[in-house]
């Protein structure tokens, strides 16, 4: 009797659609550390972004490893959590069709409406270091995989 074997396949397209569901994410261009933008943001806006390295994404590509860091910060009255990566690494970018964006800021757990994330964009590009900040829609985006934790 022959022995069958049998593959399973991960569906991350399915995974990936589903952590997007309640999303917005925006881009933003402001040439300086992870770190300093963070700062920024916590001092003009009232947040509290952390670093959190259990929430860094490691890309391989072309045998060497990148490292994205991912900042975190949870509104403490609502179930809306706040994310900031860093879109580049040592040459290389989370997401490589962005390459102009330093940062990318997504909202997720909660609905954001229009008129609020409009606010926190203007709230955002009153920041000195900020040059452009927009909104991506998840049909602009090639590697959402990219930003799934």
């Amino acid at each position: 009797m022959a022995e069958r074997s049998s593959k399973f396949v991960l569906d991350t397209k399915g995974m990936t659609d589903s952590f997007f569901d309640d999303t917005r994410l925006l881009g933003i261009m402001a040439p300086v550390k992870d770190y300093q933008f963070c700062w920024h943001l916590n001092n003009t806006i009232g947040l509290n972004f952390r670093i959190n390295n259990d929430l860094e994404i490691q890309l391989n590509k072309k045998k060497r490893s990148y490292f994205f860091s991912v900042y975190e910060y949870a509104e403490p009255t609502r179930f809306l959590s706040h994310y900031v990566y860093n879109n580049q690494f040592d040459g290389e970018y989370l997401l490589p069709e962005f390459k102009h964006l330093d940062f990318l800021w997504m909202m997720k757990g909660d609905e954001v409406s229009d008129e609020s994330l409009q606010e926190t964009i203007q709230t955002i590009k009153m920041i000195n270091s900020v040059q452009l900040v927009l909104e991506l829609t998840n049909e602009k985006i090639k590697n959402k995989e990219h930003l799934v934790f």
